[in-house]
């Protein structure tokens, strides 16, 4: 081996003062970001408790839960003083969302990937928002919502995915 060269440098072009660990060590975070960049932001409805964390980033808001029965509640307050309610079954599984506050809350961040469908149901009126009440009715996606300038509120939930013994009027 020549005497200028370091044998645990790899010697190749820019790259010729890299040792092997910063090498892995890049590779390793070019993958981490990838993977952040493949995964979803959202899923709140249908998503697990990781979806519960990422909603409490995303809203910037405190959670505190509880348990009941048959599931348990993690509550959202976010900084304007709206609250969100995410409802997990015993195997942590969010299958209820309820909200109420000053504004409405970013749905696509709570529903996740029923979202486009909630979206496809209440079309924009001559290509603006409405203050209509927003709703969807299906067998596995249920959306009820009203409110006013300054007041809002609604509840969405997945009937096939509610516990044995929850009813919609547990939803708060």
């Amino acid at each position: 081996m020549p005497e200028n060269q370091n044998s645990t440098s790899i010697a190749h072009g820019p790259f010729n003062r890299l040792t092997p660990n910063l090498v892995r060590i890049a590779a390793l975070a070019v993958c981490a970001a990838w993977l952040a960049a493949a995964s979803p932001s959202h899923a709140a409805l249908g998503g697990g408790f990781d979806s519960v964390a990422a909603d409490r980033l995303h809203l910037s808001a405190k959670i505190a839960s509880a348990s009941a029965v048959t599931h348990t509640v993690h509550t959202l307050t976010l900084a304007n003083g709206s609250v969100v309610r995410e409802y997990a079954s015993p195997d942590g599984v969010v299958f209820a969302v309820s909200w109420h506050g000053a504004a409405r809350p970013d749905l696509r961040q709570l529903f996740g990937a029923y979202f486009d469908r909630f979206q496809t149901d209440n079309p924009l009126v001559s290509g603006r928002r409405t203050h209509r009440p927003l709703a969807a009715d299906h067998a596995d996606f249920v959306v009820r919502s009203g409110g006013h300038p300054g007041a809002s509120w609604g509840v969405a939930w997945l009937p096939l995915a509610a516990p044995a013994g929850f009813t919609v009027n547990d939803i708060q």
